[in-house]
């Protein structure tokens, strides 16, 4: 989780990011909007906003959003957008250079839970919140989404005896709902329900020409030597069959709650 605490980082990844992640995160949007009536006259904000799926989505409601990440390359890909509604600004979650009570709504996708004071990050959603308005926080279940999710399920079958690498805190509470309820609790909000979400991430075969892409700095995967990655690859080509992309369903929790 080092390299996803640096913005060069994000900033190297932005391109692919927009073209595979965005589409695949923009799935769980809808839910995390569902509970939260945005009007044009909305104030929203959205922290670590990646390439901005949940800004454009709230934008389209016609709610004025400020979109803010730490990463330039990210930031830079939501204003070239140059929605008449939304802003887009670097910023570090973890220190909002913002007003108390300014918006109406706080979201942050699959963010937060990735900063080294997530806790802080939390607290300073709460912070900027106005009184009686929303906070949304989308963690993932298990250990992650997708491609990296399966690589640990098919360690933990074809590999017993391996040891999986630890989860970062942020990771291992609030994976689940009563550890997200509590956390939203104690950074300022109250009345939390968290909602499970499932999406498919449909993994492209292609990927498998390029393993050591696909899996990228994960300890579970850079721990296993060449017979290893070749049983992982042979057993995801059996998973997929003749089929080009394979589906995995990946599970995420919405925490939405009240300042």
């Amino acid at each position: 989780m080092r390299e996803f605490n640096k913005a060069v980082h994000w900033d190297s990844a932005a391109e692919r990011y927009e073209k595979t992640a965005h589409p695949y995160t923009a799935r769980y949007v809808d839910a995390a909007l569902a509970h939260v009536p945005l009007k044009s006259a909305s104030r929203v904000l959205d922290v670590a906003a990646g390439t901005g799926a949940l800004t454009l989505a709230a934008a389209a409601s016609g709610a004025k959003v400020l979109a803010t990440d730490f990463s330039p390359g990210m930031v830079a890909r939501i204003a070239a957008r140059a929605l008449p509604n939304v802003e887009a600004r670097v910023m570090d979650g973890q220190a909002l250079e913002l007003p108390d009570a300014g918006f109406d709504a706080v979201f942050s996708i699959f963010g937060v839970f990735m900063f080294p004071d997530w806790r802080t990050g939390l607290a300073e959603m709460a912070r900027v919140t106005r009184s009686g308005g929303y906070g949304v926080v989308a963690v993932w279940e298990d250990r992650g989404a997708g491609a990296f999710m399966l690589l640990g399920q098919l360690i933990r079958r074809l590999f017993p005896e391996r040891e999986l690498a630890a989860m970062p805190e942020a990771m291992t509470i609030l994976s689940t709902a009563e550890g997200l309820a509590a956390e939203l609790v104690r950074a300022g909000y109250r009345e939390p329900q968290v909602e499970h979400v499932t999406r498919d991430f449909d993994l492209d075969m292609s990927a498998l020409d390029d393993l050591d892409g696909l899996f990228g700095p994960s300890p579970d995967w850079t721990s296993l030597d060449d017979t290893q990655k070749g049983r992982i690859a042979t057993e995801l080509r059996s998973l997929a069959g003749d089929r080009p992309c394979l589906p995995i369903p990946s599970t995420a929790l919405i925490g939405v709650a009240r300042r």
